[in-house]
């Protein structure tokens, strides 16, 4: 039990190391070509708009919680810049 645990942790940190450092991924619908064969015309695959790169699903995740966490939060109030400010009273 704990070597399969110690398995599936070490497998999410590969990933998320993956995803930090390579936040792209070859488009899985076109195979990385940007293009996609329909009948006997050729057109830009929808799924990455010709591009030939995804962002990878790790990544957004890490995104949309970086971008909650920066809504939920308060920036510090810069005291440095308001000359009337005393810290003291």
């Amino acid at each position: 039990m704990a070597l399969a645990s110690l398995a599936v942790l070490l497998t999410l940190a590969g990933y998320a190391a993956l995803c930090a450092i390579r936040p792209f991924a070859p488009c899985r619908k076109c195979s990385g070509t940007g293009v996609r064969q329909a009948r006997r015309t050729v057109k830009l695959c929808r799924r990455c708009r010709g591009q030939r790169y995804r962002l990878r699903i790790g990544r957004r995740l890490l995104n949309t919680g970086r971008d909650i966490h920066h809504a939920g939060t308060r920036r510090p109030r810069r005291y440095d810049t308001d000359e009337d400010y005393t810290p003291w009273p």
